[in-house]
């Protein structure tokens, strides 16, 4: 028996339960009551029954057979309530996802059967972002794959969905960083300032645009770092040991020593709408804690993609600033970082040792 389970075992523990309209109870038991002829789930939102009145049972068929109807509040017959909202999400994510046009907010509430309202705070509660931000994320991922394959940027603009040129160059550089067409050359001519610093965990590689922070690497052998980011920015400018720079390589070096002061430092990092949500969860996380590649996916609303959300963490190019060594396996056991499980150790005593 688990400790969930231990923790309903009696009645007086279940009672606590539906006091507490406890989520983590739901399906384990549920609870009628005489003076209305219903049942809940124990975490029913209608008013506290008193005590006297509320009896329990250890199925919606016992209690059905007892004489009880399912209340039409909770409805302890459908699947739970964050189930139900993950699902609601998945659908507006697939209508912006299969929309020309960008979906308004009341029209994806209206067809979520939701209020305006409601619809923005659940969505941005299961993914880490609004349904604008998800849009145009979606938006980003059509315009790169488009301009990679279309015979002309205009060409590409309409496939992505742009019913306008004005729109497409006044949404491009915010998307892509860069002009369209120097994007579809590869990132050329832009420029990509970077330094190397020394820090406790090694060595230590900043690189920004005129946006923000676009990498930071760690590892043992400086080259390597240098090498990594011209595998990234291939056909960037990349321009080295700049005065004034150091200011934020500095920052960064300080921000690994001492977690606590924050990174005060604008980003400029460039995902996939899912790497986003991921990475935007990330950040969520305080300095300190950890939580699991599973419970990570269960924020997400979307509790069978833990190896996605792995698969995300991994990519993340800004190591520290989002913060993918706080993501551990379900038993608590260190795996997965991609700049080495003795830094992630690191990085994690130094943030529990900063701990009040």
């Amino acid at each position: 028996m688990n400790t969930q389970q231990e923790m309903i075992a009696g009645d007086d523990a279940r009672w606590a339960a539906v006091c507490a309209r406890s989520h983590a109870a739901d399906g384990q038991f549920y609870y009628s009551v005489r003076s209305t002829g219903v049942y809940c789930r124990p975490s029913c939102p209608s008013r506290t029954p008193r005590r006297a009145n509320v009896a329990f049972h250890a199925s919606s068929l016992e209690a059905e057979a007892a004489g009880f109807r399912p209340c039409l509040r909770c409805r302890p017959l459908d699947p739970p309530l964050a189930e139900r909202q993950a699902a609601i999400v998945a659908r507006a994510c697939r209508l912006i996802d299969a929309a020309i046009d960008e979906p308004d907010l009341d029209t994806l509430a209206r067809a979520c059967g939701m209020s305006r309202f409601y619809f923005h705070r659940v969505f941005k509660a299961h993914t880490g972002i609004t349904p604008k931000a998800y849009a145009a994320a979606r938006r980003a991922e059509r315009l790169q794959r488009e301009l990679a394959q279309a015979p002309t940027v205009t060409a590409a603009a309409y496939d992505a969905g742009f019913q306008s040129s004005g729109r497409f160059y006044a949404a491009s550089n915010g998307v892509l960083g860069m002009t369209p067409r120097r994007y579809r050359a590869g990132g050329s001519g832009e420029a990509i300032r970077f330094a190397v610093a020394a820090c406790s965990l090694g060595a230590l590689l900043v690189a920004a645009t005129g946006k923000g922070i676009c990498a930071i690497l760690l590892g043992d052998d400086p080259e390597a770092l240098l090498h990594d980011l011209q595998e990234r920015f291939p056909n960037a400018d990349l321009v080295g040991a700049e005065p004034g720079f150091e200011r934020t390589v500095a920052q960064v070096v300080s921000f690994v020593e001492a977690p606590r002061i924050g990174l005060d430092l604008p980003l400029d990092v460039r995902g996939t709408a899912f790497q986003q949500r991921v990475w935007q969860a990330l950040r969520q996380i305080p300095s300190g804690q950890t939580v699991s590649y599973a419970e990570l996916a269960e924020r997400l609303g979307m509790p069978k993609a833990a190896r996605a959300v792995a698969g995300a963490c991994a990519a993340n190019p800004v190591a520290i600033a989002i913060p993918c060594h706080r993501v551990v396996r379900n038993d608590g056991a260190l795996s997965g970082y991609r700049w080495g499980i003795e830094r992630k150790r690191a990085l994690l005593d130094l943030e529990r040792d900063e701990k009040p």
